[in-house]
């Protein structure tokens, strides 16, 4: 395959790796410049004393296909890289009141469970899935698999049939509203709202069109890779090294160099070097404000709200819960009043719902024999100044105390092992603004439109991939940038 023009990717999370591969397989020599001395981004792992692993941030895996694509694109079978298996169940929920649903893979099966503990007819659960299945096939290829930015995407049959089916779609108001019409019981509506997390944002400003999410788990799956989610990037990692990918660790990019409206290349601490194309997978607004100083910034694409952080805690539990899975949430008393106060008064509920995600259930090495490790979550408000050791302390007390009386047992002497991740340290660490893990939010019916593209409006050959620019936040997304942004190079 003859060589094509050079290109430079800035960051070597999930996105920009798969970003390197689609353009390696295409004939480009890509360099990757990262400026920790490893890739995955968020998606990275490490290890605290006594033998607990840990995947430091994505937990979920759905749309599986997306990381098989880049494989077959490559001509490589997948499952020679990674393997996944299909979850089932896929959470435990814990509501306030003490009732625990289990949320079974299957959409009937879970509708029974369902009309079991919270007597809601199961015919209303499966007509809602099945709503927000249609909605998604009707518009995932124009909204997340396309530009939305470019004049042809709105030219094309897919999305004259994504907007053909709109009418039909009754997905007006919000998403809290939309579950409140669907469900009687608040309890259902707390579960279906607790999706817009998925992508930082409110349920109760966030478009009803995120009401489709469920369909990714209920209606395609939700999966856990072989080793953990960081699996995937080291997969990814390993193809593009096959493919001739040069990766350029500990070397931050410090100036993306520009000359008359287009970019000529990068420096970094160490040389300065010739690119005709660039993409960044740093998070949109550093990008601007670092590396393009001198350069017009887009203000008011980078002044949109941006999405939730969290508040991680990393802890080795020296018991096993067997009534705990892969995905577990605990949620609050007061959702409306926890959305509250992450995003109009920035700052953590009296009462937080609680992610505990526990690996060791599906890779035993992740913790010693009868121990597990705890990734322990909760949603807050990207880093605005806030004290953040405040905030922190009293959210531990707040977290240990709903664990311990949930599971009626005293969680804090389990723990022998703990790391802690804050919105400011999730900024400092992956170039995240503020710590937002996906971004700008998706707290209005706009936001899909108003998020940056893929490329630059005023430099010819800069890209963009990744949580902060369109499609949005999540694996998922973040490999739909990668797809997106290799495509408009190559039609170039």
């Amino acid at each position: 395959m003859p060589s094509r023009q050079p290109v430079a990717v800035i960051g070597a999370g999930i996105a920009g790796l798969a970003t390197a591969v689609r353009l390696a397989v295409t004939g480009h020599a890509v360099t990757v410049f990262e400026a920790s001395g490893t890739f995955g981004g968020k998606m990275h792992q490490f290890s605290l004393p006594g033998g607990y692993r840990f995947d430091a941030g994505p937990s979920l895996f759905t749309l599986p296909q997306l990381v098989d694509d880049v494989f077959r694109l490559a001509g490589r079978e997948p499952s020679e890289y990674f393997r996944y298996e299909r979850l089932d169940p896929i959470t435990q929920y814990f509501f306030a009141d003490g009732t625990r649903l289990t949320a079974w893979a299957d959409a009937e099966k879970f509708a029974a469970e369902v009309e079991k503990k919270l007597a809601t007819p199961a015919a209303e659960v499966t007509t809602f899935l099945a709503h927000g299945g249609k909605a998604y096939d009707a518009t995932a290829g124009t909204f997340l698999h396309k530009s939305l930015h470019k004049a042809k995407t709105y030219f094309s049959p897919e999305t004259l049939k994504a907007v053909a089916a709109l009418p039909s779609l009754g997905l007006l108001g919000t998403m809290h509203q939309r579950h409140a019409q669907a469900f009687s019981d608040p309890r259902l509506v707390q579960l279906f709202d607790r999706y817009a997390t998925y992508n930082g944002s409110d349920p109760y400003q966030a478009p009803a069109t995120l009401s489709m999410i469920p369909h990714l788990e209920h209606g395609i799956g939700a999966f856990y890779p072989e080793g953990g989610i960081y699996a995937i990037a080291k997969s990814l990692a390993t193809l593009a090294a096959e493919f001739g990918v040069k990766f350029r660790y500990n070397e931050a990019v410090e100036e993306i160099i520009t000359a008359e409206s287009r970019v000529t290349g990068v420096r970094t601490a160490f040389d300065v070097y010739d690119f005709g194309r660039v993409v960044s997978n740093m998070d949109v607004v550093p990008t601007y404000r670092r590396l393009l100083p001198r350069e017009p910034a887009p203000e008011r694409t980078l002044s949109q709200p941006r999405s939730s952080s969290a508040l991680i805690f990393y802890w080795g539990i020296a018991r096993e819960f067997p009534e705990l899975d892969l995905h577990n949430i605990f949620f609050s008393a007061d959702y409306q009043r926890e959305f509250q106060a992450i995003f109009q008064e920035r700052t953590v509920a009296d009462d937080a719902t609680v992610y505990v995600n526990i690996t060791s259930k599906k890779t035993p090495g992740d913790a010693p024999v009868g121990h597990e490790n705890w990734f322990v979550m909760v949603n807050v408000p990207h880093d605005q100044g806030q004290d953040w050791d405040a905030l922190t302390a009293k959210t531990r007390a707040v977290v240990l105390r709903k664990l311990s009386q949930t599971l009626g047992t005293a969680i804090e002497p389990l723990i022998v092992a703990e790391k802690v991740w804050t919105p400011p340290g999730i900024a400092a660490d992956t170039s995240s603004f503020g710590g937002a893990l996906y971004g700008s939010s998706s707290n209005n019916a706009l936001a899909a439109f108003l998020r940056h593209p893929n490329f630059s409006g005023r430099l010819e050959g800069l890209y963009f991939c990744g949580g902060s620019v369109h499609p949005g936040g999540g694996i998922p997304l973040c490999l739909l940038s990668a797809k997106i942004v290799s495509s408009l190079i190559d039609e170039e």
